[in-house]
């Protein structure tokens, strides 16, 4: 007799349709979502005549119809003790990867390789050259700055106090007169010329007064150029320049009166009374002039400038 159809259409008795199927759908999902062990069967289902097994024999669920695991250990078990073993040829050969721009490493059994590292002695050797080197290039760099660009020079009598004291250390430049004329004031270092009494030093340190054509005279203590007075800052007494007799390279030889040839210079000590300068041994060649003095560098805190 063929299934009568409820009011929504729905054929009723058959037990996968309708909505008798979709209720047992829906709590055979929640029973799962619960965690039971044994959802309930969907309507029209049979019950498993018995539980699956592996090739091995056992049963592929648990207790609580989770699946069970099959390993290789029961593969290898079900197909006898020769079917995992590698095939043929399965040997695999490593080869060790060398990074790029590396040495690569030296054979099995071979000899160490000699790097040729340098001993102890060779290190000092070239050490000592190299500083031996340093040494050789800082002492012709110092003779050529002391011939050609600078001197160092010492002070050793009170010809020029108050300016420079007996023991100052002084900077010349020789460089200077190649670049520019003798100024009058500058404070020149100059090989001493005839009728210079020295006492052994080589050279003499003094202050320029008159230049080439100049005529230097002396009145009541005080210097005069050309007939205008020479105002000197230097001095600790404005008059105290004692006069001068009739000197060698002077061209009017009168006395307290001088006119400085050309290519000399008129040179004085600041200390007026205690000096022997060209009132005594006559104007300096310019050509005698080793350079101008610039700065003193010694006693410690006295640096200046000259």
């Amino acid at each position: 007799m063929p299934d009568e159809k409820d009011e929504t259409g729905e054929i009723q008795g058959s037990p996968g349709s309708g909505s008798v199927w979709t209720d047992d759908l829906l709590a055979r999902a929640k029973a799962r979502s619960a965690g039971n062990a044994e959802p309930p069967q969907l309507v029209g289902e049979s019950e498993p005549t018995g539980d699956r097994e592996s090739p091995t024999g056992e049963p592929l669920s648990d207790a609580t119809g989770r699946p069970t695991l099959v390993t290789r250990t029961d593969l290898a078990k079900a197909e006898g003790p020769d079917a995992l073993s590698d095939p043929p040829f399965a040997d695999t050969f490593v080869v060790p990867v060398i990074p790029p721009h590396s040495t690569p490493p030296p054979p099995v059994g071979s000899e160490p390789m000699d790097l040729d590292l340098p001993g102890t002695g060779a290190g000092a050797r070239r050490a000592l050259i190299e500083w031996g080197s340093v040494l050789a290039g800082a002492l012709i760099l110092a003779l050529v700055v002391r011939t050609f660009l600078f001197g160092a020079y010492y002070i050793p009598s009170p010809s020029m106090e108050p300016t420079l004291s007996v023991g100052d250390r002084i900077i010349v430049n020789k460089v200077s007169y190649r670049l520019h004329d003798v100024n009058r004031g500058d404070l020149v270092v100059f090989h001493p010329t005839r009728g210079a009494t020295t006492n052994g030093i080589d050279d003499l340190i003094k202050r320029v007064i008159a230049l080439p054509g100049e005529t230097v005279k002396f009145d009541a203590g005080r210097v005069t150029i050309d007939g205008g007075m020479l105002l000197e800052p230097y001095l600790t007494v404005p008059d105290m320049t004692e006069g001068m007799g009739v000197v060698p390279w002077c061209v009017a030889e009168v006395s307290n009166q001088c006119t400085v040839p050309a290519d000399h210079v008129f040179v004085m000590g600041d200390n007026r009374s205690n000096s022997r300068d060209s009132r005594i041994f006559g104007p300096v060649p310019i050509t005698t002039i080793t350079g101008r003095a610039f700065v003193r560098v010694w006693p410690p805190g006295s640096l200046d400038r000259l």
